[in-house]
C-alpha cells in the first residue's frame, strides 16, 4: 500500500475500518460510511473468514460510492476477490503450518488477479492467542502462536520479512478477549523493518493508543464498531 508507506514516512498512524460482508448490511452502507468519513479513519478494510459468493463484490461496489478512502481487501477466501477494490492483502498464514494458507490459495488466486488492477501486498499474517477460539482458528484448522512466547512471535515475523513480504499483519482475532500485547508489538517492531498492522481484541481509545505507542502503524478496528457505532463520535477527526 503506497498511502502507507508514505504515511510511516511522515510519522502519521493509521486507523482501518474492517467490514465482514456475513455480519454487514448493505443498505446499511450509507449511514456507516458516512461515520466513517468523518472519523480518523485511513482505510476501509473489506472481508471475513465465511462469506457468501458475491457478496464482496456487491458490498465494495457500495462502498465505493460512498467514500475516497482505500478500499483493502481483506479476504479469508479466493471467492472474496474483487476488482472493484484498490489493494489486497496477500495473506500468508505464517503462524500456522496449513500449507492452503500459506500457498495453496494463493495459487488459486492468481487467475483472478491476473487480469485486474488491484494493487497486492505481500502480508505476513500471524494469528496470537487472544483467549477464545476465532474463526480464523476453524476455518484455516491452524493454531496461534501463544501471546506468552514473544521470541516465537519475533521469529515468525523476521521470517516474513527475510522472505520477502511486505507487511507484518499480528492479528488477535475477530472478538478477541484481549489485544495483542504491547511488549509483542514493540519487539516485532523492533527486529523487523516492514510496516506494522496489528488487529483484533481493540475495543477502547486506551487500547488504540496503546498500540500506536508501541509501534502498530496501522491499527484494525472491526468488532468495536460493530457493537457500538458510537465509538465512531470518540475518533471523530
Amino acid at each position: 500500500m503506497r498511502h502507507v508507506y508514505q504515511n510511516i514516512q511522515n510519522n502519521t498512524k493509521q486507523l482501518a475500518v474492517l467490514i465482514d460482508p456475513d455480519k454487514f448490511l448493505v443498505e446499511n452502507t450509507v449511514g456507516f460510511i458516512e461515520k466513517v468519513n468523518q472519523s480518523i479513519a485511513t482505510h476501509i478494510f473489506v472481508g471475513g473468514s465465511i462469506v457468501d459468493l458475491d457478496v464482496t463484490d456487491i458490498l465494495v461496489e457500495e462502498i465505493k460510492k460512498h467514500t475516497q478512502l482505500p478500499i483493502v481487501l481483506f479476504p479469508g477466501d479466493v471467492t472474496q476477490i474483487t476488482e472493484k477494490a484498490d489493494a489486497i492483502l496477500f495473506l500468508s498464514l505464517i503462524s500456522g503450518r496449513n500449507p492452503e494458507y500459506l500457498i495453496g490459495k494463493h495459487v488459486e488466486a492468481v487467475s483472478k488477479l491476473r487480469n485486474t488492477t488491484l494493487e497486492v501486498i505481500s502480508t505476513g499474517y500471524i494469528l496470537i492467542e487472544s483467549g477464545k477460539e476465532t474463526a480464523v482458528q476453524q476455518v484455516t484448522e491452524t493454531l496461534p502462536l501463544e501471546r506468552s512466547n514473544i521470541q516465537k512471535i519475533v521469529d515468525t515475523a523476521k521470517a516474513a520479512q527475510l522472505l520477502g513480504m511486505k507487511l507484518i499483519y499480528l492479528e488477535a482475532g475477530s472478538g478477541a478477549r484481549f489485544p495483542v500485547l504491547g511488549t509483542v508489538i514493540s519487539k516485532v517492531k523492533q527486529e523487523t523493518e516492514l510496516p506494522l498492522i496489528v488487529g483484533g481484541g481493540i475495543r477502547n481509545l486506551d487500547q488504540l493508543e496503546n498500540a500506536y505507542a508501541s509501534g502498530a502503524d496501522l491499527v484494525v478496528i472491526g468488532t468495536a464498531f460493530e457493537e457500538d457505532e458510537l465509538f465512531f463520535e470518540r475518533l471523530k477527526k
